[in-house]
């Protein structure tokens, strides 16, 4: 008996190995916008002495080509930020769309690839937290919060008039992939506290957003296990998850070990480069990425 429980103990051990919690912050800063920091170092800086020249030259030959042209470039470069600033995480996206499926017979080890495939579960599969799906490679449950002027938030930091991220359940386990060129099985460590930059589609699954609101019996037992506050809030749960049998996309390295294909997360971040038709500047992304398209959840509960 000792022996059986000592196994067992070792197994939820190894379980437990095999499951990385992606916290909030490891998830917002796996992708780094390295062209804002290139821009305001640099252009910046040549716009002020620009825009300093062209003054002079104004004041002292009455001709302001020069400061009107440079007008008309520094409108379309804060036209450029503010265009990645508000849909910057799609330049990762975009990235690994442009990015041609990889043939795994011919891949060596250190290469970086893409892969599709169908999904299967290792030895740990997850349950999503709120809706409990049950045989998961991935889960997301977030929890959404809306201030107003005079309602307080649970974090200080939360602007007024807004929704922003409360509480966060994001879960990711290694699991298997069947490529779709060549069938082969392939093992993505994505489990153990790896760096993962998930591009899941969530779904709201709960939208109240009105006060006094009468909350469902499900909805109150989720919020009081986890000591949230079930007071009168306007709130939105999102839901994603990745279950046994989906079709997505995986980008990292290949690794041979013990004459096994696996996918490990590249030692450095991997950069996006400049995509000029969708107006992107370079950005860097961390760890294995995955991509699932398709709509996950299809049933919404308004109230």
């Amino acid at each position: 008996m000792e022996n059986i429980s000592s196994k067992r103990e070792v197994e939820l051990k190894e379980d437990k190995q095999s499951v990385t919690h992606l916290k909030y912050e490891d998830y917002s800063g796996s992708y780094n916008r390295t062209g804002f920091r290139v821009v305001i170092g640099v252009v910046v800086p040549l716009f002020v002495i620009g825009f300093v020249a062209g003054a002079f030259i104004l004041v002292a030959v009455h001709n302001g080509t020069l400061l009107f042209v440079l007008m008309g470039l520094f409108v379309a470069v804060v036209g450029i930020l503010v265009w990645n600033a508000w849909r910057g995480s799609s330049a990762g996206i975009a990235f690994l769309l442009g990015y041609s499926d990889s043939e795994l017979e011919r891949a060596t080890d250190g290469q970086y690839v893409k892969v599709t495939g169908v999904v299967s579960c290792g030895s740990a599969p997850l349950e999503s937290s709120y809706e409990k799906i049950s045989r998961c490679i991935y889960t997301s449950t977030g929890l959404y919060e809306y201030r107003g002027w005079k309602v307080n938030s649970v974090n200080p930091k939360h602007r007024q008039f807004s929704w922003e991220l409360t509480y966060l359940e994001r879960y990711v386990t290694d699991f298997y992939i069947s490529d779709l060129q060549s069938g082969t099985r392939v093992l993505v460590k994505a489990g153990n506290g790896a760096k993962v930059t998930p591009y899941i589609d969530e779904t709201t699954i709960i939208n109240i957003v009105q006060k006094k609101t009468e909350l469902s019996f499900d909805l109150i037992n989720w919020l009081r296990e986890r000591n949230l506050s079930s007071d009168d809030r306007l709130m939105r749960l999102k839901e994603g998850y990745v279950k046994e049998g989906s079709t997505i996309s995986v980008m990292g390295v290949v690794r041979h070990i013990d004459n096994v294909v696996t996918i490990v997360p590249p030692s450095e971040p991997i950069s996006t480069g400049c995509q000029w038709l969708k107006f992107f500047l370079p950005a860097s992304i961390e760890g294995i990425v995955l991509r699932y398209e398709e709509a996950l959840i299809q049933n919404v509960e308004p109230v």
